[in-house]
């Protein structure tokens, strides 16, 4: 099984802090910085082939920082 959290993501691109692969219950992933929120879009798969390729898309979204920021953080 692909591990998603061995891609390596750059540091957010709104607040600096640090992004972290999630996943949500085996049909999504998405980066979200653990300091501010923002986050990039969810990306679904149906099998672990489409589940790689989601985090990788992911990751290279975060990367760009093309991310969504509500502006409301802790």
């Amino acid at each position: 099984m692909f591990d998603l959290h061995a891609i390596e993501l750059e540091d957010c691109p709104v607040c600096r802090g640090t992004g972290l692969m999630q996943e949500e219950n085996g049909w999504c992933v998405y980066v979200e910085c653990l300091d501010c929120g923002s986050h990039t879009a969810e990306l679904r798969y149906n099998n672990e082939e489409e589940r790689e390729t989601a985090a990788r898309q992911a990751a290279s979204t975060w990367n760009m920082g093309k991310v969504v920021h509500t502006g409301a953080s802790d």
